[in-house]
């Protein structure tokens, strides 16, 4: 692979990426996750974090990656705090990431007013771990009622029944659900027109899903410097291919405070706003 052959053409731009950002510029849904490289020569696996943000006019951006020990807290906590040094000094209104208590840990001390959003792909699939191989079709659509319900009531409703049907005999799996439900219906009080963007950190996973495939190809032949430096370049290909997200036009009213219930606008909010 001519990528990992020739990686210094590759670091003025890694370099560079540590510039400044625009006050208040992700100002959206940032989604962070970690993906994990066994690098020649390492005793472990390293840990690369990557953040996605929005800027307000709903365009997906690349703020934050760094190379770190796992996925913990204190490696997080240095990519925010990189962030809020680079001028993100507003935070963001809502993050959308996995159950890695190390992230959520981290985001809670940098940027403590932002509220949190579960991802419905990683959680569904850690609940379904719990269940036979023959039920996972059905609790899968029992999931789906719950994170594509109209209104928060009809899907705490829908909880409530997931856990009637399956607390006798799978108690743990409930328990998945039920422990993390605030977090994973914090998207009811954002704009429906965005509610696709922030059930899952799906831009993320696309992502590291051709990461994956191609330090398995290498079978392990990277430094620790060249896998940085193949990480960052398939994330900036791949966000030339981002769209926007759905219902731009609703960011503006985010970062003035409008307050939404159920994905709608309350009137209210909206008196308020226009006096």
């Amino acid at each position: 692979m001519r990528l990992l052959a020739a990686p210094r053409s590759l670091r003025p731009q890694l370099m560079s990426f540590a510039r400044s950002l625009e006050p208040v510029a992700f100002a959206g849904s940032p989604d962070a996750d970690g993906v994990y490289l066994q690098a020649r020569m390492e005793p472990q696996a390293e840990c690369m974090l990557v953040i996605i943000g929005a800027t307000p006019e709903g365009k997906k951006e690349l703020p934050g990656f760094q190379v770190g020990v796992r996925e913990s807290a204190q490696s997080w906590r240095e990519l925010l705090v990189d962030l809020k040094t680079r001028g993100l000094t507003a935070p963001p209104e809502l993050a959308v990431g996995d159950g890695a208590l190390g992230f959520w840990k981290a985001l809670e001390e940098v940027f403590p007013g932002t509220r949190h959003q579960r991802c419905w792909f990683h959680k569904i699939a850690n609940l379904l771990n719990n269940f036979p191989k023959s039920m996972q079709p059905a609790v899968t659509a029992d999931l789906h009622e719950i994170s594509h319900a109209d209104t928060r009531a009809a899907a705490l409703a829908a909880v409530e029944t997931f856990k009637e049907k399956y607390s006798a005999k799978y108690a743990t799996g409930v328990t998945c659900l039920t422990k993390d439900a605030d977090a994973l219906l914090s998207f009811y009080d954002f704009p429906a027109e965005h509610w696709d963007h922030l059930r899952i950190s799906n831009p993320i996973e696309s992502v590291f899903a051709t990461v994956r495939h191609r330090t398995v190809r290498t079978k392990g032949a990277l430094s620790q410097k060249t896998a940085k430096l193949m990480v960052f370049t398939l994330v900036r290909a791949a966000s030339k291919k981002w769209r926007k997200l759905n219902g731009a036009n609703q960011l503006p009213r985010v970062i003035e405070g409008v307050k939404f219930a159920d994905g709608v606008a309350q009137p209210d909010a909206e008196e308020s706003r226009a006096a």
